[in-house]
């Protein structure tokens, strides 16, 4: 079994503004789908899917890394990161996932952006033209809101029946002006607030 690689298709936007306001500096976000062939479609049911992630997800994860790390200008540009997978008709949303949730797949990005996050994403079944969305999270920091974002585009020829699209996610930044804080200011303010509560009832009673 080889990797059949019908086509890659680079996605790049660049945010200025947001909301009339300008941002404090431009935020680039870019995907790498690699449209494949299902090395599963048309062949019934098929229990052990673990010779063909052998034989396939590594050598897709190299190279999807490589060029996702070349659009954004280095790994060492990369905040925010997530992935993403939909399968073709004639496929199960188990296909798409055995490719990108395997380690011989994503330990290639993880290694090359140093991350300490697991990889956020999305798995599911599509036509062509389907909407693609690739959630990120920042790449250190599960916690760190401001860089929930999500990649979205898609492909008009893609997937086929018998193909899956195997999506990589990147952002040099989080979103443009964030200011919701982060779930840790969340645990803080919500310990506080029970505190404050419990205080009370107890003063209450005490009354």
């Amino acid at each position: 079994m080889t990797l059949n690689v019908r086509k890659y298709v680079h996605y790049l936007e660049e945010v200025l503004w947001e909301g009339g306001k300008a941002a404090p500096r431009p935020i680039t976000t870019c995907a790498v789908a690699a449209v494949v062939a299902n090395p599963w479609a048309g062949r019934g049911f098929v229990e052990d899917l673990q010779p063909e992630i052998a034989a396939i997800a590594s050598d897709l994860g190299a190279e999807m890394v490589a060029r996702i790390s070349a659009l954004m200008g280095g790994a060492e540009r990369i905040e925010a990161y997530g992935k993403a997978a939909v399968v073709g008709a004639n496929g199960e949303i188990e296909h798409a996932s055995a490719l990108i949730h395997t380690l011989r797949f994503g330990n290639h990005y993880r290694n090359a952006v140093q991350a300490k996050s697991y990889l956020s994403f999305t798995n599911k079944r599509g036509g062509l033209g389907t909407s693609i969305q690739v959630p990120m999270m920042h790449k250190d920091d599960e916690g760190a809101r401001s860089h929930y974002i999500t990649a979205e585009f898609a492909i008009s020829d893609a997937p086929l029946a018998d193909e899956i699209v195997i999506v990589l996610g990147a952002a040099d930044g989080g979103r443009v002006h964030p200011r919701i804080g982060n779930r840790y200011l969340d645990i803080e303010a919500i310990a506080a607030e029970k505190a404050a509560a419990e205080a009370a009832a107890k003063a209450g009673g005490a009354a």
